[in-house]
């Protein structure tokens, strides 16, 4: 059995299924770039080679609908679902973060947002999750910080997230570093008129964010993912379109979730020999690799309910070269 297959035999063997959670990475990396839009027959057509069932499917995408990630329309007796303008904004969030070329630099600044409402317990939490997914770190009760996120990208998230009651509460600001970071080199003597000395900012990062149990999960994944990458990199290329599509779909969906505990802290504010460079640098090369074989069974199965195959109309950073004059949305 090629490594490929037995990847995809260990997913089935796994007892517990997040169906859900599957649809959604399919649903990003498959649909949105062909318009966010797909027949209900045909996802469920997708997600069968997962072993996800159509009953799976219909609920996933029932709970989908109610949390405004989808709305269907009908055509007859067949629907087609569509990305919501809310669920289309989450979708292009998260495709900025999966498929960046590499960490972003840091401009010396830490974005700030803090809550000055008295919100009741359930509300707080929902925000602080939802920062937490913007790649929030909370200092202090109802402290946030971060070094690179955009702050109102971020408050907008939160209205997507139906939040945006609760952006009356807050306040964002930005602080800028008294590192000096002059030519690559980094300080850790804060001068404050001349005497004192200020927490660095490496250890603001530990303070705020633990960053070990992160680290060991990019290990094991670029340890389960590098023999896929290698074997196909000695040119043993995917014959089984579909096999293609769901091992790309399954590299994605592992990767997300390690973004989902990633708060993507700039270059200069990582630790040395970070195992997040290599988990990214060896996911672009296998997604690239799968990425003519996967299209293929997507063209073939990727229809909508009058039958039309939408047509790719977006890239993403992972895309080969011969597909970059399609809108990248990382951009």
């Amino acid at each position: 059995m090629n490594p490929l297959a037995a990847h995809l035999e260990n997913f089935r063997q796994q007892d517990r299924l997040n169906a859900g959670s599957l649809i959604i990475s399919v649903l990003g990396d498959s649909v949105m770039p062909r318009g966010g839009r797909i027949s209900l027959g045909s996802l469920i057509g997708l997600m069968a080679p997962f072993g996800v069932g159509e009953r799976w499917v219909r609920t996933a995408v029932f709970r989908l609908v109610k949390a405004d990630w989808l709305q269907s329309e009908a055509h007859g007796r067949k629907v087609d679902y569509q990305l919501t303008p809310s669920g289309l904004q989450r979708f292009e969030e998260s495709a900025r973060h999966i498929y960046a070329d590499q960490a972003p630099t840091w401009d010396g600044q830490w974005r700030w947002i803090v809550v000055l409402a008295d919100l009741p317990p359930r509300q707080r939490e929902q925000l602080r999750r939802a920062l937490y997914w913007q790649g929030f770190g909370e200092l202090r009760s109802g402290c946030f910080v971060h070094p690179g996120a955009d702050l109102n990208a971020v408050l907008d998230a939160l209205v997507a997230d139906g939040l945006g009651d609760l952006r009356g509460g807050l306040t964002a600001f930005l602080t800028r570093s008294m590192t000096n970071r002059e030519a690559g080199h980094v300080s850790t003597e804060h001068l404050v008129s001349g005497q004192s000395l200020l927490a660095a900012d490496e250890d603001w990062v530990a303070k705020t964010w633990s960053l070990s149990s992160l680290a060991q999960a990019y290990v094991d994944f670029v340890q389960r993912y590098a023999p896929l990458e290698r074997y196909l990199r000695r040119g043993r290329q995917p014959k089984d379109p579909e096999l293609a599509f769901v091992v790309r779909t399954l590299l994605i969906h592992d990767y997300r979730r390690l973004l989902l505990r990633d708060p993507e802290l700039p270059q200069d504010l990582l630790p040395a020999q970070w195992p997040g460079i290599q988990a990214r640098d060896m996911s672009r090369k296998l997604y690239q690799s799968l990425w003519e074989a996967s299209q293929a069974h997507l063209s073939k199965n990727l229809r909508l309910a009058n039958g039309v195959l939408p047509e790719i109309n977006r890239c993403y950073a992972w895309c080969p070269e011969e597909d970059s004059n399609l809108h990248d949305v990382t951009r």
